[in-house]
């Protein structure tokens, strides 16, 4: 019965690996072009940016994929600071440019939260998928449910990017 597990587990995990990167790729495309001062622009009509949009799926890839699945680990601060943290957290508010942290720092951590994503899905074979997690949660109340719903935030917040930047004039990227 172990192999079994192991064998839907590596099928699972595939499926999430492909759908996160796919998602991704999907995300840097819409960012690919952006100057420094379109990352910080706000729509009259809106109160966001595409700086809060990276910075939020990268927190929010974080919490989905490590924290939900293994939980903190002291390393983990080397990933994104406290002030990262509390910048892109759910139901935070982009701010203006100046209190921002920089372009630079958002862009990293956005990069290096996916890194690692890409480093440790292998190792979640040996965890239990169908294992329930703690309120609040999307979709299904599992871990292999919130690794389904990086994915489809990453898409859903790619969406309002993709709005942003006809907003801004831009041609859609597909």
């Amino acid at each position: 019965m172990s192999d079994l597990k192991f064998e839907t587990n590596q099928v699972r995990l595939e499926i999430v690996q492909n759908l996160i990167q796919a998602a991704r790729n999907y995300t840097n495309s819409l960012i690919a072009d952006l100057s420094a001062d379109e990352w910080f622009w706000m729509p009259p009509e809106l109160s966001t940016h595409i700086a809060w949009q990276i910075g939020h799926l990268a927190y929010a890839q974080y919490g989905l994929v490590l924290f939900r699945q293994r939980g903190r680990r002291l390393d983990d601060g080397s990933l994104m600071s406290n002030q990262f943290r509390k910048q892109f957290a759910k139901g935070s508010q982009p701010l203006n440019r100046e209190e921002t942290l920089p372009l630079s720092e958002i862009q990293e951590t956005f990069r290096r939260v996916f890194e690692q994503v890409q480093i440790e899905l292998p190792e979640f074979l040996e965890i239990n998928l169908d294992e329930p997690i703690d309120p609040p949660f999307a979709g299904f109340p599992t871990k292999y449910g919130s690794l389904l719903m990086c994915a489809q935030h990453e898409m859903l917040h790619a969406g309002q990017i993709g709005l942003i930047r006809r907003m801004m004039g831009k041609a859609p990227i597909r």
